[in-house]
């Protein structure tokens, strides 16, 4: 009967925390600006784990959630973010890049991009949901995903999302667009940071 009783529990349970995520990138209700981003345990290059409010607490931090390095549109972000790394790191904040990828995939993003800044992944989604921003994964991405990444897709995406924050994890400036095609532009990026920074 207890065994019944924990099977029943254990799907229930299984099937809330489905029901939880929304089934298109236009549902997701996302944080807002002058809420805190929760932390979460992410993943580096080397498979360490580190925890998002060790990272951001170093200094202000431009966080970039990604779909993945599969994603050809997440690419050309990340690697004019890294055009504009400089310019970025002069104005006193750091880059952080977040995705639902395996860990394995950051570094052949990161040396295909070109990037200097730190990718980590969230593979199982946990800050991608506390953040507000994920959605289930598509039907029609799901075999493509796997067909590029040679392993299996990730029940959860990110819809693609910038975020300010400070040292205590305050977000001060959010751009989030269900769209995937359409990023926040390197120049309008950088005016934010620099208006951002006369304030704080």
């Amino acid at each position: 009967m207890k065994n019944t009783l924990l099977v029943l529990l254990t799907v229930l349970t299984t099937f809330s925390l489905s029901a939880q995520v929304p089934e298109k990138a236009e549902d997701v209700s996302p944080l807002l600006v002058g809420e805190t981003i929760p932390n979460a345990n992410l993943i580096d290059k080397n498979g360490e784990e580190i925890a998002l409010k060790k990272i951001i607490k170093e200094k202000p931090t431009v966080l970039v959630f990604y779909r993945g390095g599969w994603c050809p549109y997440c690419n050309t972000q990340l690697a004019s973010l890294a055009e504009s790394e400089s310019e970025i790191l002069e104005l006193g904040y750091q880059i952080v890049a977040v995705s639902p990828d395996n860990y394995k995939n950051l570094a052949p993003t990161g040396e295909t991009n070109k990037v200097g800044y730190s990718l980590y992944a969230d593979p199982e989604a946990k800050l991608i949901q506390a953040t507000g921003i994920g959605f289930k994964t598509p039907g029609m991405a799901v075999s493509y995903i796997e067909k590029k990444t040679k392993m299996e897709a990730t029940e959860i995406l990110p819809v693609p999302t910038v975020m300010i924050l400070n040292t205590s994890g305050n977000i001060l400036f959010e751009y989030i667009n269900p769209n995937y095609k359409t990023r926040l532009s390197k120049e309008l990026l950088v005016a934010s940071l620099k208006a951002l920074k006369a304030d704080m």
